[in-house]
């Protein structure tokens, strides 16, 4: 097949890898792509929100399917641009994408669905915010409406903090539009994990679970990040728990999004708490697995640890979703595990420094069941180049959790870079479950 990937970062990379890993061999594109995707497909000067431009590009070159990564080009509507001029897609129309692109309406089908979920409550006027503050108790999750760049949440531990998130949003119009409505939701306790569900507007396949690790240094301390890492299997996704959240969470959302005329398909991504409080203690929803919130395509970098345990024929996976006839069958997991460790530049997520040379990239790529991802890099004259806040997405695949740890490790060990980073604990959740 001929086929386009839209994106630039270590998702995208990895989906490119994948579908290069197939039986049958396809003709791959990306839009615009980076150094790494460029050893696997022809890369295209083509910003991947530059939805006319990549429908134009589609119009006169026909892939057989484009593969949307990012949540920016979905919220645009790229894919109902493309449907438009006959190409096929795997990602959500606008409206669908708008599960990721506006939690007010995330909540709302979701309270519609009977999806378990964190009470929330929406507000335009900050005064009404803060009045609604007490019924929450504390903490108190303030969350922008829209797209913010994976900065739109605030953990309020305190009636300050949460009224000052509130000014911050709605009064000083931190996130602009994105922050011109706000939700003030319940605080859920317990254990993060990711389910990614491939959907072709009725059906819906799980793959495999995976937990990522936003926090910015060992130990879970400093800022969030866009992710420094991430597992698969996640166990807190023990095997009982799958049906409930297909037929309870995911099903549901589909279903729903159908009734009003909106055919989901793509990836649904469900960011989900499992309460395995010590006390016993639930969500007000009752439920000890719940949602904390939807995205509309594949996590980054959950897709760099999950994609490698993959086997099958992607592409027809994909484009059988993208076509409404995605059988249970069509996804293979292989039992392997995969740890994913990423590599960032010096400064990450406040103001880092670009174009740093890299070198180790090829002995890190022959470490024996060791992956290299690419996110934010550039080729230049021959040499690889830093171009991002997160760099490399390395991961490591071995029979046990400790076995994909270490080799994603070893593969790390021969990376270097002026000012390069990474957390040394990936996985220790779920190392900690087991005493190891």
């Amino acid at each position: 097949m001929k086929i386009l990937v839209v994106g630039s970062g270590g998702r995208e990379h990895a989906i490119t890898w994948r579908l290069a890993q197939d039986e049958t061999k396809h003709e791959l594109f990306c839009a615009p792509g980076n150094a790494g995707t460029a050893a696997l497909a022809e890369n295209l000067a083509i910003g991947a929100e530059d939805v006319a431009a990549i429908t134009e590009w589609a119009a006169a070159n026909r892939p057989d399917l484009v593969v949307v990564g990012p949540e920016a080009p979905l919220c645009k509507g790229l894919a109902d641009s493309l449907t438009a001029v006959g190409v096929k897609v795997f990602g959500p129309v606008q409206a669908g994408a708008r599960m990721e692109g506006s939690k007010a309406f995330a909540k709302e089908v979701m309270k519609a669905a009977g999806v378990p979920t964190g009470l929330a409550e929406t507000f335009t006027d900050a005064a009404a915010a803060k009045a609604a503050l007490p019924k929450f108790g504390l903490p108190v999750v303030i969350k922008a409406d829209g797209l913010a760049a994976g900065k739109g949440v605030i953990i309020a531990e305190t009636r300050e903090e949460a009224e000052a998130a509130i000014d911050d949003m709605l009064v000083g119009g931190r996130f602009g539009a994105a922050g011109a409505e706000v939700l003030v939701e319940e605080f859920l306790e317990g254990e993060e994990c990711s389910i990614l569900a491939l959907v072709d507007g009725e059906h819906a396949v799980l793959l495999p679970s995976s937990q990522d690790h936003k926090r910015v240094f060992d130990g879970d301390k400093g800022p969030n990040t866009g992710g420094m890492g991430a597992y698969s299997p996640a166990p807190v996704v023990t095997a009982d728990r799958l049906p409930f959240i297909r037929d309870t969470i995911i099903l549901p959302v589909v279903r729903e999004l159908k009734r009003r005329g909106i055919v989901y398909r793509g990836v649904l991504y469900a960011g989900l708490m499992v309460n395995n409080l010590p006390d016993g203690r639930k969500a007000a929803s009752g439920s000890d697995v719940n949602v904390v919130e939807f995205n509309a395509r594949f996590g980054d970098p959950e897709t760099e640890a999950v994609l490698p345990r993959i086997g099958g024929d992607f592409a027809k996976t994909l484009l059988a979703c993208a076509e409404g006839t995605l059988k249970d069958e069509d996804v293979v997991v292989s039992p392997s595990c995969a740890a994913t460790v990423i590599v960032a530049s010096g400064g990450y997520p406040g103001s880092y420094a670009k174009g740093k040379v890299m070198s180790g990239l090829d002995e890190a790529a022959k470490v024996p069941g060791a992956i290299v991802f690419h996110c934010g890099t550039k080729a230049v004259e021959g040499q690889v180049l830093t171009a991002g806040g997160r760099v490399l997405s390395v991961t490591g695949l071995g029979g046990t959790l400790r076995e994909a740890v270490d080799t994603a490790y070893r593969a790390v060990s021969c990376i270097s870079f002026e000012g390069a980073f990474y957390r040394r604990d990936i996985a220790h959740r779920a190392f900690e479950r087991d005493g190891l």
